[in-house]
């Protein structure tokens, strides 16, 4: 058997040490190293209830740099109110894991100095936003009922973006896509989730935009707490709808969105509508308007029918027989009143013309008297206007005689 180097100064391509030497000389050089204070920030907390571990990530609070930490559950259990991005000082021993060839830190004191300067700086951002009216209410836009086209941001070949389109194509199959599949995570998170909203805000078919990625860690989703991200997002005339994460995920591009989903499937059933359900609901409409329809025929024929059963329109000419009936009373009121007016004034006209027949000189002078005109012509009414021997003129009814005044013997 060919004895290996001693040193790793004296392998060559013909004498190399195998992995498994590389690795044990690796883990003993690390099993050498005293344990060591380490100050930091927690990014992802992992307690695991029954296995007695809970395991963390520690980034450097000045650079991108992380350790994975284990610890023991009790131990970590005495510090309380210890959540992510909780800033802090462990002291634990590195560990090289030899079969995965993977270095760890097993921790066996933990203390908390305070909140994390990474969450501790996304406050401070938001507080700087919100001032500013970035969050505020009457800024969102609402999102339209069935959108021309989806944009949708998301990582590339991600499970976030299956979410989306099948969930949205389940309920709406012909919702048409705009996908841009970028960086989600990391340093090229920002610049390329930044460019794709740019782009997808002037396509002239999308209607909404949908920003999608799964759960992760602080330290993952930092990038949508960036505040040019953000600005980005706010600047958009068109709606931006923020899946990022889980529930529980909050980065500062939910609070800045028009609408904020709390999972990308949600987001995929709040873009569309329902097409099963909007069926449904056009049947319920179609049904109820004919309803309506019908009642309100129904309710006019019933008020028309009412009005017919009416006497005035069951027998339409009773009025006017009723008013022809009075015009003919009162026609033959007015022809008894007139006849009788006549017969009246008749009688009277019948008397006054007796009485003026009496009293006129003709009658009198039927009646047997006489009017004697002088020889001047006058009327004479005393005898003793006349001399013997004038001439007379009588008037009779029947003519005039001529006489000649003589005295009267006694």
């Amino acid at each position: 058997m060919t004895e290996l180097p001693p040193t790793a100064a004296q392998t060559t391509a013909d004498q190399p040490w195998p992995v498994r030497l590389l690795a044990q000389k690796i883990a003993a050089y690390v099993d050498r190293m005293s344990p060591v204070w380490i100050e930091g920030q927690i990014v992802q907390l992992n307690r695991r209830p029954g296995s007695g571990m809970s395991f963390l990530t520690l980034r450097d609070t000045e650079s991108d740099a992380s350790l994975p930490v284990s610890i023991l559950s009790r131990i970590l259990d005495r510090t309380e109110g210890l959540t992510e991005g909780a800033r802090v000082v462990v002291h634990a021993k590195a560990v090289f894991w030899t079969r995965r060839g993977t270095l760890s830190m097993q921790a066996d004191e933990i203390r908390q100095l305070g909140v994390g300067e990474l969450l501790a700086r996304i406050e401070h951002l938001k507080r700087i936003l919100a001032a500013e009216g970035l969050f505020d209410a009457d800024r969102k836009v609402p999102l339209p009922f069935l959108p021309a086209a989806v944009g949708l941001i998301c990582g590339r070949n991600s499970k976030a973006e299956h979410d989306v389109v099948v969930n949205a194509r389940q309920r709406w199959p012909a919702v048409q896509f705009e996908i841009r599949q970028v960086a989600v995570q990391g340093t090229a998170c920002v610049p390329e989730v930044t460019a794709a909203l740019a782009e997808l805000d002037a396509h002239p078919d999308v209607d909404v935009i949908v920003v999608a990625r799964g759960g992760g860690s602080v330290e993952d989703l930092l990038g949508f707490s960036n505040e040019t991200l953000v600005r980005a997002a706010a600047a958009c005339r068109t709606p931006v709808v923020s899946a990022i994460g889980h529930e529980t995920d909050t980065p500062l591009l939910d609070l800045v969105a028009d609408y904020r989903a709390s999972t990308p499937t949600e987001a995929a059933k709040r873009i569309v509508p329902d097409l099963t359900r909007e069926r449904a609901n056009l049947v319920q409409a179609r049904n109820r308007l004919h309803l309506a329809v019908t009642n309100r025929i129904d309710q006019a024929q019933l008020a028309l029918n009412t009005i017919r059963s009416r006497p005035v329109l069951a027998n339409p000419t009773s009025r006017i027989d009723d008013l022809d009936m009075r015009l003919a009373q009162l026609r033959n009121r007015t022809h008894q009143l007139t006849a009788h007016r006549i017969e009246l004034a008749t009688a009277e006209l019948t008397h006054l013309v007796a009485q003026v027949t009496a009293l006129s000189p003709a009658a009198t002078l039927q009646r047997g008297y006489a009017v004697v005109h002088g020889p001047d012509g006058g009327v004479l009414t005393n005898p003793d206007a006349v001399q013997a021997g004038d001439r007379l003129r009588i008037r009779l009814a029947g003519g005039e005689l001529a006489a000649t005044a003589r005295p009267v013997e006694d």
